[in-house]
C-alpha cells in the first residue's frame, strides 16, 4: 500500500526558520535507511505558506487566495510518499523518523487511494486515461 506521510508545519517553519545541520543530518540518514529499504518513493520540504496560494472552488467560480495561511497545526511543512505492506509498517517507520522540527511536531500517515477502491466508478474508459497520464508520468 502507498501511504503520504505529512510533516505537519509549526510556528518555525512556518517562519521560514531553516533546519539545523544535525536536523538535515539526521533527516538525509533516516531518508537513506528508507530508500534502502524500498520504502520511500518521493520526499521533500516545502516553503513555508506565505509563499504559496489557494485556490478555492464554487461551482464554475475560482478565486485565488495568497498566504500565509492561518491554522499553522493544519498545515504541511514537508512529506514523504512510502510504499509499505500496511499501516503498522507505515507507524513503525514513522516512530523511527528524527523529530522534524526543533519543537514539538507531527506526522500524519494516509494511505493512498488505488484504481480498485473506486469500484464502479472506474470504467474501463476511465482506468485507461488514468494508466496513459502514469505512463507519461513515468518517463520523467
Amino acid at each position: 500500500m502507498r501511504v503520504m506521510v505529512l510533516v505537519k508545519a509549526t510556528t518555525d517553519s512556518e517562519t521560514g526558520i531553516m533546519p539545523s545541520t544535525e536536523l538535515l543530518e539526521a533527516m538525509g540518514k533516516f531518508n537513506e535507511e528508507l530508500a534502502a529499504a524500498g520504502i520511500m518513493l518521493s520526499g521533500d520540504g516545502l516553503h513555508p505558506s506565505s509563499k504559496g496560494k489557494r485556490v478555492r472552488f464554487d461551482g464554475p467560480g475560482r478565486t485565488v487566495v495568497d498566504g500565509p495561511f492561518a491554522a499553522t497545526d493544519e498545515l504541511v511543512a514537508g512529506f514523504w510518499m512510502w510504499q509499505v505492506k500496511d499501516m503498522d509498517e507505515a507507524v513503525a517507520w514513522a516512530r523511527r523518523c528524527p523529530n522534524p522540527m526543533p519543537g514539538p511536531s507531527e506526522l500524519e500517515i494516509r494511505p493512498v487511494y488505488e484504481m480498485a477502491d473506486f469500484g464502479d466508478a472506474l470504467t474501463p474508459e476511465v482506468a485507461d486515461l488514468h494508466d496513459r497520464t502514469r505512463e507519461k508520468l513515468g518517463d520523467r
